[in-house]
């Protein structure tokens, strides 16, 4: 059983809310692995060809730029990696949150050209996808505490939510494409 939701008319989730309640069986694992494996390639494809203004637009009223989303991607990731080697390396930590829409404010999301970002997502999900390759059925399922949430997340659940960031994320940029006629 996969962990999203179906497709939705509402802007912020086009491909439907995480859903926390799915369960993620052994038999995902590959599944999930492989599209964060294809996560930097997929928002490579979304963003291709588009202009300095287009990259400019608000996937939404009141959301972010296109620049903003590829620039989010590996901030949120980079945390996701870090949360992983904390759950495979601590006995259930509690994580550090962070505000990511203040990180979608800084300078290096509004100056630095996306490819940065695009190169640094390429590198970091080949290291995080040999992590979690190497990773044996019983380490998803760890667990971290995120403060924020007051949850425990196992490193399945963490698995699953990422891969359907991934997806999420990569929507936002598609559907804004095809709304615009891009």
């Amino acid at each position: 059983m996969t962990a999203t939701a179906a497709t939705t008319d509402d802007l912020r989730y086009p491909i439907g809310k995480f859903d926390w309640s799915a369960p993620v069986s052994e038999a995902d694992y590959p599944r999930l692995i492989a599209e964060i494996a294809g996560a930097p390639g997929a928002l490579r494809s979304a963003i291709a060809g588009l202009s300095r203004d287009q990259l400019e637009t608000r996937y939404r009223p009141g959301g972010w730029t296109v620049k903003q989303v590829v620039h989010h991607v590996p901030d949120s990731h980079l945390n996701a990696y870090t949360r992983f080697k904390l759950g495979l390396t601590e006995d259930e930590p509690t994580i550090k949150p962070y505000d990511e829409a203040k990180w979608a404010e800084l300078p290096d999301s509004q100056r630095v050209p996306i490819d940065v970002s695009l190169d640094l997502l390429e590198s970091l999900h080949q290291r995080w996808v040999a992590l979690l390759k190497a990773m044996d059925p019983a380490d998803f399922n760890r667990a971290i505490r995120h403060p924020e949430h007051n949850r425990i997340m196992t490193l399945a659940q963490l698995l699953a939510l990422y891969a359907w960031h991934s997806r999420h994320h990569v929507a936002h940029i598609v559907e804004l494409r095809k709304r615009e006629g891009w």
